[in-house]
């Protein structure tokens, strides 16, 4: 019923609070005896009530009453959105209305589910990223030395994962519905501070939220670095896992074992994880594998300074350059191609979600063949040479 649904959900907005059900129930205007009547079904909530629930939390009414709609609520935000975040959202809820289309058409994703065990939230967040990879690696997938990772989770997950330019800074946000799960980050070229190696850690840190499947079905994260932000119980979850997933501690003890911590050695195992040096740093600290000298010290590092000292420049500004650009879905594009070739769905979605001309991709996939460059090269003889060995060219 509603109403169970609405009391369930305020019960998990008072654990995840911190407060006590009397402080919760100050906060939003009642008495300790009108919110235990509430929630145990004696007393219905007002729409007054939940208004400010709603607030406090930051969550919408719809959610608390446990309305279904394409677009989720809105975890409990510090502060006011941007306007990046609000186009990622647009974002967002375009790439889930086609992927809602694909579910009624037969063509659904299932991500799979990972039980969260006891103890801290840094524990709970550890264990899941380890049950992950051990489930990515089943179909021969590793996190911590795969610098593409989207391609990665949306193979390893079947989670659809957006790379997208938007109008300013911003690192992501998880989209989670009936039939959307979906991250969405940002490309590393509108901004300094937006670098691979955070676009990468953020696409983990998403991935983190999405299979705890927190409840409130959207997540973003503005700036992942935001001390007030990270402090969250979600976000500490996330951090935890990501941390775990890109380097995970027996790798770490094993390179510890065998390596005299140069900087050579720092430099050459932060560009092999594709990880930025200060996060390197600060994990192996925190694993009581560097002293905090160390640390210090290796976190000065920027990662040009870690590619140029471990000989990889080239390959760093390769990267660069690749995370500059957007990327769609690749899960969702092959999707909805195969919606169209087995005539359950017209052309246009498909141009729509690669942003093309139906005209012109219709030309492309079904059009007139085009003619070869090579189709008037002569078929025996040699072809006349633009100059000769005698003559300056």
């Amino acid at each position: 019923m509603a109403g169970d649904i609405t009391a369930a959900r305020v019960r998990q907005l008072i654990k995840e609070s911190g407060l006590t059900q009397a402080e919760f129930a100050g906060r939003v205007g009642l008495d300790a005896s009108k919110m235990s009547k509430s929630l145990s079904g004696v007393r219905r909530f007002t729409s007054l009530d939940l208004a400010r629930i709603a607030d406090l939390c930051g969550v919408t009414v719809d959610w608390l009453l446990g309305v279904d709609s394409l677009t989720p609520s809105l975890a409990t935000r510090t502060a006011p959105l941007s306007s990046s975040a609000d186009a990622a959202i647009k974002e967002a809820e375009r790439l889930a209305r086609m992927r809602a289309d694909l579910a009624f058409l037969g063509y659904r994703r299932e991500v799979p589910a990972f039980e969260l065990t006891g103890g801290s939230l840094i524990d709970q967040g550890t264990d899941l990223a380890r049950k992950a990879a051990e489930h990515a690696a089943r179909e021969r997938i590793n996190f911590w030395e795969t610098r593409d990772l989207a391609d990665a989770v949306e193979k390893a997950f079947g989670v659809d994962v957006r790379i997208y330019e938007c109008p300013n800074a911003f690192d992501g946000l998880v989209w989670s519905d009936e039939h959307s799960p979906l991250i969405v980050v940002s490309t590393s070229r509108l901004s300094a501070q937006r670098l691979p190696t955070r676009q990468r850690f953020t696409i983990a840190h998403a991935l983190g939220h999405l299979l705890a499947r927190d409840d409130r079905r959207l997540i973003v994260d503005e700036n992942i670095h935001d001390r007030e932000h990270k402090s969250t119980k979600q976000e500490m979850l996330a951090n935890a896992f990501a941390a775990e997933l890109l380097l995970p501690a027996r790798l770490l003890r094993d390179e510890a074992a065998r390596t005299r911590w140069t900087r050579e050695d720092f430099a050459a195992l932060a560009c092999r994880l594709w990880v930025a040096p200060n996060t390197l740093a600060w994990r192996l600290f925190n694993l009581g594998l560097i002293d905090r000298n160390r640390c210090e010290d290796f976190g000065r590092l920027t990662a040009w300074d870690a590619a140029s000292i471990a000989g990889v420049a080239g390959t760093f500004g390769e990267w660069l350059q690749s995370a500059s650009r957007a990327r769609m879905p690749f899960m969702l594009v092959r999707d909805a191609f195969q919606a169209y070739a087995d005539g359950k769905s017209t052309l246009r979605p498909l141009a729509n979600l690669l942003g093309v001309d139906t005209d012109l991709l219709r030309q492309v996939m079904h059009g007139k063949k085009e003619d070869s460059p090579l189709a008037s090269w002569p078929i025996t003889g040699s072809p006349t040479p633009l100059c000769s060995a005698t003559s300056p060219p």
